[in-house]
């Protein structure tokens, strides 16, 4: 988008809610699976130290990387020195004022936080469904990333322009604090968390018999309210200083 437009960065938010969700499902139809992130057991030659989870991603993102998926902003890559895209990406202009979007990378703690959340949302075991278990956790978890990501960029620019001589004064005077309490719209959050939790009981409420393992909604609410949400905001502050920087 050329300008920052509130109401369609809300609405494409809200629409990656059903994404993550849906992604969050379909792990959950495989249980934990430890030995899928124990370093060294991928079953891969010449990967002495990483999980079939870090081979799965790492793997994924360099496709992804050919493709030119990490030229948008909002797709910020797990892993480092991937391969240059092989194709000519043609990106609508965007209203974005920093240099480089990887400046907002937010993946360490999106994966970290990721693998914690599989042991709550799946039946703790092992049923050897280890590549589909981390074909399932690549989706998710890029989904993830890319709502947090969207939301940190595009919403951080549009409260910026909103009101930009009070985020100046708090950029210029390193007030952490203060910029955090600006960009939190309390009843906003709530109404997300909410959101949430009703989407996770919908989504599951067509499944038939009890083959299919339910995620219990509390735990993605609990999710977005102590990861999503603030890990968002986190990128905003980010974003909001390099700004300053690079202008």
């Amino acid at each position: 988008m050329s300008a920052p437009d509130l109401e369609k960065i809300a609405a494409d938010l809200e629409s990656l809610e059903e994404t993550i969700i849906a992604r969050l499902i379909d792990r959950a139809q495989f249980r934990c699976n430890r030995q899928a992130y124990l370093p060294g057991r991928s079953g891969f030659e010449g990967e002495a130290t990483a999980s079939l989870f870090e081979v799965r991603l790492r793997y994924q993102e360099e496709m992804d990387a050919r493709f030119g998926r990490f030229c948008a902003p909002e797709e910020r890559p797990f892993n480092r020195c991937l391969p240059p895209a092989r194709r000519r990406v043609h990106l609508p202009e965007n209203c974005l004022e920093i240099d480089n979007y990887d400046r907002v990378n937010l993946t360490d703690p999106i994966r970290s936080s990721y693998l914690e959340l599989v042991a709550r949302i799946c039946a703790p075991g092992d049923d050897a469904q280890y590549g589909s278990s981390v074909e399932h956790d690549v989706y998710a978890i890029q989904a993830i990333s890319r709502r947090i990501h969207y939301g940190a960029l595009y919403v951080a620019e549009s409260k910026y322009r909103a009101d930009p001589e009070t985020f100046k004064d708090l950029l210029a005077a390193g007030d952490r604090e203060r910029l955090l309490a600006r960009l939190t719209r309390t009843e906003v959050e709530a109404r997300i968390l909410d959101r949430v939790a009703r989407k996770v009981e919908t989504l599951q409420a067509s499944a038939v018999g009890n083959s299919r393992h339910r995620i219990d909604p509390t735990v993605v609410r609990d999710y977005y309210a102590d990861w999503v949400i603030p890990l968002t905001k986190e990128g905003q502050v980010r974003y909001l200083r390099r700004r300053l920087a690079d202008r």
